[in-house]
This record gives structure tokens, C-alpha cells and sequence, in this order.
């Protein structure tokens, strides 16, 4: 009897390079109108100034000419590619704003090495959702309050005083990420934390990292946070 193969199937095939450049712009120009702007300006200028400067010190030199040209060319790209990515950035953390838990995304996405934190508060206030993050690092114990500074300041002062209990001499910063006008937003978190001056080693980092965690952490009555980097625009209705 004739054995019949089974055909493997066939994973599918990831998206190119070129096509998932082509989706993050498409998803930026959503939320972001001055993107083509940019994207054009930082693309054309250094072409622009490349040609200038072949019609300037090229002697009427075609080859030369041409190689400022191509120059300013291979610069245009990798600037277009700087802005598209930070404005993507920005595009996808700004369709989390406000939203429970975002606060918790960008400390599973976007930290530094030198800082752990967790996507789980410490604190909740169930009835606002109002909520109280932890990062570790170098910079010592920072506390993220998630909601209106109003309503997160007494929650901030209560983890704070639980810190110092156990670790009276980690240094303890407080951030503020809501709907305040001199707020901390969403993107800034990472490079705020790696401004803050370090008092830490890393052991010492690990030590007190370890602490707080065994001292357990608030149960979460909403949801984790989107990982702000695989947010997909919303399909119009």
C-alpha cells in the first residue's frame, strides 16, 4: 500500500522589513498629521545640502558631485528612519494615555537594564483605579503614581513610608503620570528614571529589589497594561 505524506505545513511568512516600515507609517499617520512633514524634510535636506555642497567644492566634477549627492542621500534615509521611529513611538503611546495599567506597560517595554520594574502595582485604589508603580535601580526606589496627583500623593506617601521601613536608607523618588499639566508623560518614564543620580550598585540593586518583592504586591482589579509597542490602530468604523 502506498503511504501518503503527510505535507508539513508551512509556517507562515514573517512580514519584511520594508512592509512592517510601511504598517508603522501607515499606523502613525493616523494619530500623527505632521509626520509626511518631517519625514520629507529630514529626508530632502541632506540631499539638498549635499547638492549644494558638490556645486561648491565639486569643480564641476560629475563623479564627485554624484557622491555628495548619494551621500546626502544615505543621510536623508537614516534620519527619515530616526523621526518615523520616535514619532511612531510617541503615536503608540499616546493610544494608551489615561487608559488603567499604561503606566505599567511602558516599565515592562521600555526600561533600561539597569532598572527593574513590573507591570503589577504595589497599590490600587479599586473604586478610582487609581494605582502606585515600583522601579529599582541604580537611582534607588522610584514610585510611579498612575491617576490625578490629588488623588495618588497619599498613595505615594503610604508605599513610601512602607519602603523606608525596611530599606531606611534607599533614597525614594516619586513620579506622577495622569491628567495633571506638569504630569510625567508615558514616554518620558524611561529617560526620567536614567537622569535620577546613581546611589546604587548593582548587587545592592538586586538586594533591594528582592526585599521589596518579598513583601508581596497589591491584588490588580484592572486590567495589565498594552505593551505600547504592539498597539494596533483601530479600524474606522
Amino acid at each position: 500500500m502506498a503511504r501518503t505524506k503527510e505535507k508539513t505545513p508551512k509556517k507562515p511568512k514573517e512580514d519584511g522589513r520594508i512592509k512592517q516600515m510601511w504598517q508603522v507609517f501607515q499606523m502613525t499617520r493616523r494619530y500623527d498629521k505632521n509626520i509626511v512633514p518631517l519625514i520629507l524634510l529630514s529626508l530632502l535636506g541632506p540631499v539638498a545640502l549635499g547638492l549644494i555642497v558638490a556645486l561648491i567644492v565639486g569643480d564641476g566634477n560629475g563623479f564627485a558631485i554624484a557622491l555628495w549627492i548619494v551621500a546626502g542621500l544615505l543621510v536623508g534615509i537614516l534620519l527619515a528612519l530616526v523621526v518615523l521611529g520616535r514619532r511612531a513611538e510617541a503615536a503608540a503611546y499616546g493610544q494608551i494615555e489615561g487608559q488603567p495599567g499604561a503606566v505599567g506597560a511602558v516599565l515592562r517595554s521600555s526600561l533600561k537594564r539597569t532598572w527593574r520594574g513590573s507591570e503589577m502595582p504595589v497599590a490600587v485604589n479599586a473604586k478610582t483605579q487609581d494605582a502606585v508603580y515600583r522601579a529599582v535601580g541604580r537611582g534607588g526606589v522610584v514610585l510611579i503614581g498612575e491617576g490625578p496627583k490629588s488623588r495618588t500623593t497619599r498613595m505615594l506617601d503610604d508605599e513610601r513610608r512602607k519602603v523606608l521601613r525596611v530599606l531606611p536608607n534607599v533614597p525614594v523618588t516619586f513620579f506622577y503620570v495622569g491628567p495633571d499639566t506638569d504630569s510625567l508623560p508615558l514616554q518620558k518614564i524611561s529617560r526620567k528614571l536614567a537622569r535620577i543620580k546613581p546611589t546604587l550598585t548593582k548587587p545592592e540593586v538586586l538586594a533591594v529589589d528582592n526585599r521589596l518583592t518579598s513583601l508581596g504586591s497589591a491584588n490588580l482589579p484592572i486590567p495589565k497594561g498594552v505593551d505600547p509597542l504592539k498597539v494596533r490602530p483601530q479600524r474606522g468604523r
